[in-house]
């Protein structure tokens, strides 16, 4: 805390100020903060409270009375509306006798269903905003002379970012320092290449694309590293200015929902019709004589009409989406979109990269070879325990002339000083990495080999050529106390780290004990023979090598800025001088090769990318299961050769590519997708930031990656684990399988009502519901058509769309996206389904009514109780069968209480509307026998066996048959 900034009064940042035209000290100054320590914590939340959360303003929420009211403004509502005012016009013009009873219930109705509109919508729209808390952008910064991330959100003017390859600018800032910094700020200014960076201080006003010594909100660092102090945040930002022009902001409709919103378009005039239609029929079989009896016409049509459509479907579709969601973040996979999820399911290849994903990402060094001999190194992860063993012997226990001795430039001390990873100790006693854990590796085997101490006293970091992925090496230039000239200065030299075939190009020497000899075509042979060894051993290979630099050297190679980033700077890694190569290995993950056995069940293809030596990645992939015996690795440079029909060849026979660059990824995305497959691409670093938008499903590092993978990508893995993917494209599959489910329950249940409806109209004679002086004829009233909607629609589809998994998902063969939510089988089944329904609700009418098929002696009143009964038995019946197309709705039964309660729900309440007086009085209904309940029961079951027999004939005919799911993955609600 003695470090931080103890500046108590810091000038407000001004929108008009041009801080490009300010010195970088006066400007921290100015705004109050240390440029070497940053503000304190104290002083941040001050600053917060201050200036408010760094993000730019969204649409204000929408008002609670908004959302009720819009509850009401579907026009099938508006309709029902206006029936309820012509029903009580006409109770008052008929004299007003008692309660106009049908309104009153249509209207209680009506609330009632408002009210579950209002907070399903509620808890989607919390889900969702939930998700977004998730994958919120976090930000590096200094306070109390420490360095740490926080969300960016809570990024205040005066704090001191530091900026990295792959960060997302969090803020307007003005940089106070910079080494290789190049920002991609397409999105503020549309320049399509990186802005090299500088913190000279500019002489006079510019345009915001040529205003070098600031970063802005939103951009990107592609390369380099600098630190910078926030100038501006939120609104206050450039960002800020351009959000302030945009009047609104359209979201985009997913495939889902479109698809959805489409079939309650066609359903919706569809029924329209058929409610016309009904009407007509009943106003021509009716005795129409009042006013009111035409009411109750146009009430049983207008209620139909309600019943049929599923209004409710949109609300129960994104609440079944977010909360599916969030039970896959809870699993370590957030995904950011609820679009992704149709598309995870759909998943035929999985592109992953191998170091953290497929391996443990515990680096950990376990070879190294020079000319003068070999080591190997104990220990495993790490805690830097373990020794550096010559023949079986501690190093430190010996005096032989090697490579690994506190010499000039060593192989390890050399890897550690051209590294920015730092190992520190947890308070629990573990041990975890800040930085590269490839990097981390040398840090630790320095450790162990007791040259960490020595190193530090004697060698000070001056300069970096930092690392790219194009050039796969960095170097830094460093102090040798140790060594100094006649005239004092001491020795400048730069150390190189990188892959071994790269840094093989830059050596011209190589060292040998304390002598330095020239490098010839023998030993670069050697060099090779050694690296593919390891390679073959599943090591991943790096190599060291030194220039001392002649006086003056390094300051002729600086640019302006102070940086190396000019040719001068990259000139000073040629000419070097090899010390020697290590041996690094990442385990394999133990679930790793689990999930690439499940995703293989699952007719998932998965394809190894990665940076790595090609047998390196061949071995790990053979071990994992990813390839067989005999199968081969391609590397990048082979497929730079290759034109598209080459590639679309090699992509469909090899599942390891290596040593490839991430315009590489592009092009195998691009091939995979030509040949019809729907790919899921891994990536972490900034220049993965394409791959991962043009994959069908990006997938972003959640550890190691940067903010703008984080960013770019569908999907974070927060452990970084490839069973994760396959876990979540399990996931996906049961979420999209359970909107299969309650969108067949809804459609087929609405179909029983408008089927019972349109067939008790045109076959009434035959039915025995005319002659009994009832004005309208009809098989069921407007109010028990609008009951059934409101109790057996939207509890039991929401239990469904959080049903666990009923039969195995896996075992199936990734679903095309052209393949409609809602196919031809499937709407045969919603179609057959509801015949049977109305086919036996009407048998319960006619059971019970003289004159019909089958004589009854009941009244009018309590046959259609039966029928009314029957039908709302018959759908909680269909729930069940709901759960599966083709599995029988015995297997797995109770695995979801919420459904059953909810079928219990149901049942109780339909007990209710028929025995209590108050709601007969308001349904129309009369009490029934327990023999009539029974029969009623007897019925509706003929829906439950009709479906299963269906169900046995579609499995005969090479449906799946029913698969338990492997228990080691949970349903989709816990």
């Amino acid at each position: 805390m003695g470090h931080a900034a103890s500046f108590s009064t810091p000038v407000v940042a001004d929108q008009e100020r041009d801080w490009a035209l300010v010195d970088g000290p006066e400007v921290a100054t100015e705004l109050g903060t240390d440029p070497e320590h940053g503000l304190s914590s104290a002083e941040a939340a001050t600053r917060l409270a201050q200036h408010g959360p760094n993000e730019l303003d969204a649409e204000p929420p929408e008002p609670a009375w908004k959302r009720l009211a819009r509850q009401f403004s579907d026009p099938l509502i508006h309709l029902l509306l206006a029936a309820i005012v012509i029903s009580v016009a006409a109770w008052w013009f008929e004299g007003a006798q008692g309660l106009p009873v049908d309104a009153v219930v249509i209207l209680l109705i009506v609330v009632a269903n408002a009210i579950i509109g209002y907070v399903q919508e509620g808890k989607a729209a919390d889900a969702v905003a939930a998700l977004q808390r998730m994958s919120e952008v976090t930000a590096g910064v200094v306070r109390d002379g420490q360095q740490l991330r926080v969300p960016a959100t809570e990024v205040v003017p005066g704090d001191l970012l530091v900026l990295a390859e792959g960060d997302s600018v969090p803020a307007d800032a003005r940089l106070l320092r910079a080494s290789s910094l190049q920002v991609a700020e397409a999105s503020l200014t549309g320049e399509s290449q990186p802005v090299t960076k500088s913190p000279a201080t500019l002489a006079e006003h510019v345009p915001l694309g040529d205003r070098t010594n600031m970063v802005f909100k939103g951009t990107a660092v592609t390369q380099g590293l600098g630190r910078a102090v926030v100038t501006e945040t939120g609104m206050g930002t450039e960002m800020g200015h351009i959000a302030r022009m945009l009047n609104e902001t359209e979201q985009e409709s997913t495939p889902l929902e479109k698809e959805i919103a489409g079939v309650g378009k066609v359903l919706g005039r569809s029924v329209i019709v058929i409610a016309l239609v009904v009407m007509g029929a009943v106003a021509l079989t009716s005795d129409i004589r009042t006013a009111q009896d035409a009411v109750d016409v146009l009430l049983l049509g207008v209620s139909l009409a309600v019943a049929a459509v599923p209004e409710g479907l949109p609300a129960i579709l994104s609440l079944v989406l977010s909360i599916g969601v969030q039970a896959m973040s809870r699993r370590n996979a957030i995904i950011k979109s609820l679009s992704s999820v149709e598309t995870l399911g759909s998943a035929s290849v999985i592109c992953s990269d191998k170091t953290g994903t497929l391996t443990r990402n515990e680096m950990t060094m376990v070879r190294v070879r020079s000319r003068s001999g070999a080591a190997e190194i104990s220990g495993v992860g790490y805690a830097p325990e373990g020794d550096v063993l010559v023949e079986g012997s501690p190093l430190l226990e010996q005096d032989p002339e090697l490579d690994l001795r506190e010499e000039d430039i060593v192989v390890l001390s050399g890897g550690t000083l051209a590294s920015d990873a730092e190992v520190r100790q947890e308070e629990d006693g573990s041990w975890s990495v800040i930085g590269d854990p490839t990097e981390a590796a040398f840090v630790v085997a320095e450790q162990k080999a007791g040259l960490t101490q020595r190193r530090q006293e004697r060698f000070t970091r001056i300069g970096e050529v930092p690392f790219t992925s194009d050039r796969k090496m960095m170097s830094v230039v460093v102090e040798d106390a140790d060594h100094t000239d006649a005239e004092g200065r001491v020795q400048r030299t730069l150390v190189a780290k990188g892959a071994p075939d790269v840094l093989l190009e830059h050596c011209t020497r190589a060292r040998e004990g304390e002598r330095v000899v020239d490098l010839t075509a023998a030993d670069r042979e050697q060099v090779e023979r050694d690296v593919a060894e390891m390679s073959d051993q599943a090591l991943r290979t790096l190599a060291v090598a030194y220039r001392p630099l002649e006086p003056g050297e390094y300051e002729a190679a600086l640019a302006g800025d102070g940086s190396l980033d000019g040719e001068a700077g990259l000139a000073l890694e040629e000419g070097l001088i090899l010390v020697g190569t290590v041996g690094i290995i990442d385990p394999p993950r133990t679930e790793a090769a689990e999930a690439v056995a499940e995703a293989h069940r699952a007719g998932i293809r998965v394809v190894m990318i990665t940076g790595d030596h090609p047998a390196t990645a061949l071995r790990i992939a053979q071990e994992l299961g990813i390839v067989g015996q005999g199968a081969r690795a391609v590397a990048g440079p082979e497929l730079d050769g290759m034109d598209d029909a080459q590639l679309r060849e090699v992509v469909r026979e090899v599942s390891v590519f290596a040593r490839v660059a991430p315009e590489h990824k592009l092009q195998l995305i691009a091939a995979l997708q030509a040949e019809g497959q729907i790919v899921s691409m891994t990536g972490d670093g900034v220049n993965d930031a394409p791959a991962l938008r043009k994959a069908d499903i990006g997938v972003a590092m959640g550890v190691t990656g940067t903010e703008v993978s984080k960013q770019a990508a569908d999907m974070i893995l927060v452990d970084d684990n490839f069973s994760t993917i396959v876990s979540a494209v399990r996931q996906g599959r049961v979420i999209f399988a359970n909107i299969r489910k309650f969108l067949r329950y809804l459609l087929s249940s609405n179909m029983g009502e408008v089927l019972t409806m349109f067939l008790g109209v045109m076959l009434a004679e035959y039915l025995g519901l005319t002659g009994h002086g009832e004005a309208v004829v009809a098989p069921l009233l407007a109010t028990q058509i609008l009951w059934i909607n409101l109790v057996t629609d939207s509890a039991p589809a929401l239990a469904m769309g959080i049903d666990p998994e009923t039969e195995d998902v896996m075992a199936a063969r990734p679903r095309p996206l052209s393949e409609r939510v809602i196919n031809t089988r499937m709407w045969t089944g919603i179609l057959t389904i509801g015949l049977v329904m109305a086919v036996v609700t009407l048998l319960a009418l006619d059971m019970e009514l003289p004159g019909g098929l089958v004589e009854g002696h009941q009244s009018v009143e309590n046959a259609r109780t039966a029928a009314f009964t029957t039908l709302v038995l018959a759908q909680l019946f269909n729930a069940l069968n709901s759960r599966s197309e083709t599995v029988s709705a015995f297997h797995r039964l109770f695995t979801n209480r919420w459904l059953w309660l909810s079928l219990a729900f149901g049942l109780v309440s339909q007990v209710a509307v028929v025995h209590v007086p108050f709601l007969q009085a308001a349904f129309g209904t009369e009490a029934l026998t327990l023999d009539q309940w029974l029969k009623c029961l007897a019925l509706a079951s003929c829906v439950l066996w009709f479906d299963e027999l269906r169900k046995v004939v579609l499995r005969w005919r090479g449906e799946p048959a029913p698969a338990e799911p492997t228990p080691r993955l949970e349903p989709a609600l816990t």
